[in-house]
């Protein structure tokens, strides 16, 4: 039987803790209570008017949402990078739903502030059949409140495990989007939100879908 994208992230989870020392593990854990009590990431809310977009896919192809909108509602996921083995998981768990997402007459957006190239890179080696958009400085996600900046003794670890997030972007304010997920509808309210600071906490793919589902037959 197919794993989950809980399961998936949880083995993830336990295999990290194997591995990484303690003071990775201490940095890493600060750096999420410490976004979780800022102001910063926490997002549009349900009720509240998606921000329209013009972005880039991974083929430099330009995709507005409101022309996404005119065809039915939009799932839109923003994720933090290809670098982020989380985000690799939940795209994974939503290509394997986007048959019966689109057989709801809706679409999937993926959105990360990675350059088009690094978009590519996430569409191929996950076998992504739906849109992966290059928000080039966060500028779309901070219109969705959801960007944030790392913080210093985060960006040393990072760089010191060899992972250079300004590379991947292609800009060097080291910020991200919180990982969050959005049902929008043809007028562009939000139905549903998910939004968490903490990277490692995300919506079962499967639960959009039936949420998703019970919204069409509303």
């Amino acid at each position: 039987m197919e794993k989950s994208m809980q399961e998936e992230i949880s083995d993830y989870i336990n295999n990290f803790k194997q591995k990484a020392d303690q003071v990775t593990q201490d940095k890493m854990k600060k750096a999420i209570d410490e976004l979780e009590n800022s102001t910063y990431g926490k997002g549009l809310r349900i009720g509240e008017k998606a921000p329209d977009f013009l972005l880039p896919n991974a083929t430099g192809e330009q995709v507005q949402l409101s022309d996404a909108l005119q065809n039915g509602p939009v799932i839109l996921t923003f994720y933090r990078g290809d670098w982020c083995p989380y985000c690799n998981i939940e795209l994974r768990a939503y290509q394997r739903i986007l048959d019966d997402i689109h057989a709801q007459g809706a679409s999937l957006i993926a959105i990360s502030p990675q350059t088009p190239d690094n978009s590519l890179t996430t569409q191929e080696k996950n076998d992504l059949k739906f849109h992966v958009l290059s928000d080039k400085e966060n500028k779309v996600a901070s219109l969705f409140r959801l960007v944030y900046p790392l913080p210093d003794y985060l960006i040393e670890l990072y760089k010191q495990r060899g992972l250079h997030i300004d590379k991947y972007n292609e800009e060097e304010s080291w910020t991200l989007p919180v990982a969050a997920t959005y049902i929008i509808a043809q007028d562009k309210t939000i139905l549903f939100e998910f939004t968490k600071a903490d990277y490692k906490a995300r919506v079962e793919p499967s639960e959009v879908l039936e949420r998703l589902k019970r919204i069409m037959k509303s």
